[in-house]
């Protein structure tokens, strides 16, 4: 990985910044040893350590594209176009887990039930992207609301979300069935009324302190707007190319108590190879002054059949958050460095690179810069209040050396050569208030503004968005 010079100039200011202020936080070294609690010894049994748990979500959004852009719908018939989308979505999880069972091998299961009520329902509502046409919002289909061919919304539909078992052995545990799973390439996404969730198998071990393993093999994802399971394919490349499994694996080590890392590797059949490694360290005490780093990086190359052609891809993210008592203020610098856009899985959250916003930022050749401000409000009297701000720009983004899709049946990431000096802004202002006691305690009611601009081949496009969501936990055993 290459850091560019403005990225190293950024940790060079961040470094003294904190050493002149910051006060002295803990940096001792934590030894890697053997981990002498066994979380299957403390088993309290199949039906003893059961719960049904549950949150129903209400989830609105309202866009307005800017600068000419179109969304479509049908109307009598014939294609009709309109500048603003809503949608409004009811979703609703209830889930089972039973306890382990006792011994040496416990055993135990975990169900949920998904549930979706469209509340807005009008067609020209729930008007549609119309292909990436110039001046219009690239993409097709609502991936907001459950929609039929002709752009008609479902009323309501169900899935079960999750359904698994788990065998554990000491603090090892091994999940077969569909469930949620977290890591920095195969990540569940929960920005829409219900999340993604992934069918496979998985095995996590946290046999040893400060250092532990994960691998997973899956062959469908269960997709946010959708009733039935899917293949994998990417966020950004010809729909067409899919994954018949993705296989990843990883470690998540913290060498000091102020410092972690994680080093993942990711194989999606036929599209790519992608590594990537992990880095936070929290420096000083934020009740005078502490610094946090980031870095995010990773590598992509093309793999077997080569679906969305030749890759070859290195991108980055560095951050530095200051905090001071109930203050935040971040930059963030993101660069990629590929003729492509440096691409993830769709239907996951398998991009932590920081400037992955509204916006992915993750152009060929993107260059980004992010300045964010957060304050906590409980500091002023108020607990569970608290505001974001931030403002983000990307430019440089050059696809005119893109020829990865030569020789392959597939369009891989064909149309990026018209990006020639695109450039484009984003910024946002949020507040989230979480409930601090009563019936309603741990409900969190988050609204959002967030507007992006973009040149005429920035792939984003122009728009406005606003969003409410309303998110309320129960417990019924």
């Amino acid at each position: 990985m290459k850091l560019s010079s403005t990225a190293i100039l950024a940790l060079a200011i961040s470094s003294i910044t904190a050493t002149a202020y910051a006060e002295t936080q803990s940096q001792a070294f934590s030894p890697v040893t053997v981990n002498t609690k066994s979380a299957q010894a403390e088993a309290t049994g199949f039906v003893e350590g059961q719960s049904i748990t549950g949150t129903t979500r209400n989830w609105y959004a309202n866009e307005q594209l800017e600068r000419g852009g179109k969304f479509a719908y049908k109307k009598n018939g014939s294609l009709a176009e309109t500048d603003r989308r809503i949608n409004w979505v009811q979703g609703t999880i209830v889930k089972y887990n039973s306890g382990f069972t006792e011994g040496t091998v416990g055993f135990s299961t975990e169900v949920a039930a998904y549930n979706a009520i469209a509340l807005e329902r009008d067609r020209e509502n729930l008007a549609s992207n119309n292909g990436g046409a110039p001046g219009t919002r690239p993409g097709a289909g609502n991936n907001r609301t459950l929609t039929r061919e002709g752009g008609e919304a479902v009323g309501q539909w169900s899935k079960v979300g999750l359904a698994n078992i788990k065998a554990r052995v000491s603090n090892t545990t091994l999940t077969a069935g569909r469930m949620g799973f977290s890591s920095p390439q195969v990540d569940v996404i929960g920005n829409r009324a219900l999340p993604s969730s992934f069918e496979g198998v998985s095995l996590h071990s946290e046999e040893l302190n400060n250092l532990s393993f994960d691998l997973a093999t899956f062959d469908r994802n269960s997709p946010r707007t959708e009733e039935s399971l899917s293949k994998f394919r990417s966020e950004y490349g010809d729909s067409s190319a899919e994954a018949d499994h993705v296989n990843t694996a990883g470690i998540t080590y913290t060498p000091f108590a102020s410092l972690t890392t994680s080093l993942w590797g990711t194989q999606a059949e036929d599209l790519w190879n992608q590594y990537y490694f992990g880095a936070s360290h929290v420096l000083g005490d934020s009740s005078v002054l502490s610094l946090t780093t980031g870095l995010n990086y990773y590598k992509t190359v093309d793999e077997g059949k080569k679906l969305l052609g030749e890759i070859d891809n290195d991108t980055y993210s560095l951050s530095f958050g200051l905090t001071h008592q109930a203050h935040n203020l971040t930059f963030s610098y993101q660069q990629v460095n590929g003729n492509e856009y440096f691409d993830y899985l769709h239907e996951t959250n398998g991009i932590y690179l920081a400037n992955s916003l509204l916006s992915d930022f993750n152009g060929p050749n993107e260059k980004s810069f992010q300045v964010s401000y957060a304050i906590n409000m409980a500091e002023y009297g108020v607990p569970g209040l608290k505001f974001n701000i931030y403002q983000a720009r990307g430019w440089g983004i050059d696809g005119t050396h893109y020829n990865g899709n030569k020789g392959v049946a597939g369009k891989g990431y064909d149309g990026i050569q018209e990006q020639d000096g695109e450039h484009h802004y984003e910024y946002g202002i949020g507040a989230t208030y979480a409930v601090q006691s009563g019936p309603l305690k741990a409900t969190t009611i988050r609204g959002t503004y967030t507007a992006h601009r973009a040149s005429e081949f920035q792939s984003d496009g122009s728009i406005n968005e606003f969003r409410l969501v309303t998110t309320i936990p129960f417990n019924i055993l």
